[in-house]
């Protein structure tokens, strides 16, 4: 959305359903009433509700009988390869994030490094070699950046990737991702309720669990992605798309003993939540609230908490065998976007 204001256009949000889907009738209305100008839909496939949505080839097609294009963002892709593509569901353009579905390192070569693809009757207005020699016939814009084809050293692992890995095994990788996510979703569904399912009572490869009934406790979602580093883990996104939630995307790359391992910590941190609410713990002075723990908390002289330095920073057995610690306590993690400090050097250095 944002890019698209950049570029000009009138962004205009389309209505969801209780179940994450997109409400087809909000968007034929809204289709009908921006007939004259619609431009684009921007749509995730799945959904970052975390399902596949049965209507998707429904929502192309509405756009399209209104003279516009879809745009599907490619980064929940790694849910497709092998098992659908972009074309045949009524996508016009879909661009490839290669940190989330091929393998390079998050932000490797800069971001939302990676192929855009488009339908055939976009071709045309794509930015070609040829543009850079100086070449400005035909519709083609000019050049978007200085290396076309992007980074070589970063598209070579890729490259790689795809080669070893064979038309079979990407399959197998789409597969196991979304096996793995509904994994996580029935364990933790009874503790954690998973907020949005398909029809069929599954997920894609992603699955938000419902954290905002833990309120009455004084927990928020923030406190259990905290307490997660006691444990060893670095939490997954939270609060996004749904506040107070948390988005889980184990992708295809954990074992089942590691996703045990996370689906034991996120069980146990439910239980520290019940003995708040059971009155055991103080709703103030406990696990969740002081996490994380740093190692110069837990073996300072002094120690003012009504829980033991070994239920802190050793919550489970493997923490003692693997501990990651970190490096500080907690912080006040919206205190920077509140208030903006300047880095840059006095004026005076610059005199």
């Amino acid at each position: 959305p944002a890019s698209a204001v950049m570029a000009g256009f009138r962004v205009v949000p389309v209505a969801c359903l209780k179940d994450g889907d997109i409400d087809l009738g909000d968007l034929r209305n809204k289709a009908d009433a921006h007939a004259q100008d619609l431009a684009a839909l921007m749509v995730t496939y799945p959904s970052t509700h975390g399902v596949f949505e049965t209507t998707i080839r429904e929502i192309c097609d509405i756009v399209h009988e209104h003279g516009g294009q879809v745009y599907m963002d490619g980064a929940n892709m790694n849910a497709q390869v092998g098992l659908c593509r972009p074309g045949d569901i009524g996508a016009d353009v879909c661009h490839l994030n290669l940190h989330k579905t091929f393998c390079i390192p998050h932000g490797g070569g800069g971001p939302g490094v990676g192929p855009i693809g488009v339908a055939a009757q976009l071709a045309p207005f794509l930015p070609r070699a040829s543009t850079l020699s100086g070449d400005d016939s035909g519709s083609a814009v000019g050049p978007v950046a200085a290396a076309p084809y992007g980074s070589a050293s970063i598209l070579t692992i890729s490259w790689m990737y795809i080669r070893m890995m064979g038309p079979d095994g990407l399959t197998d990788a789409t597969k196991v991702a979304i096996l793995n996510a509904n994994y996580i979703a029935r364990r933790l569904d009874d503790y954690f309720p998973v907020l949005f399912k398909g029809k069929r009572g599954l997920v894609a490869h992603e699955c938000i669990l419902d954290l905002r009934q833990f309120k009455s406790a004084g927990v928020e979602v923030e406190d259990v992605a905290k307490r997660l580093m006691d444990y060893g883990f670095h939490a997954p996104t939270v609060s996004w798309p749904v506040a107070g939630t948390m988005m889980v995307e184990p992708t295809e790359s954990e074992s089942k003993e590691e996703l045990d391992r996370f689906c034991d910590a996120m069980i146990a941190i439910h239980g520290e939540i019940e003995a708040i609410n059971a009155g055991e713990a103080d709703r103030a002075n406990n696990l969740l609230k002081n996490a994380p723990h740093t190692a110069q908390e837990v073996i300072a002289d002094e120690w003012t908490h009504p829980y033991s330095r070994s239920q802190a920073a050793f919550p489970m057995p493997w923490t003692r065998e693997h501990k990651f610690w970190p490096a500080v306590a907690r912080i006040d993690s919206v205190y920077g976007d509140r208030n903006l400090i300047c880095s840059c050097p006095p004026l005076e250095s610059f005199m």
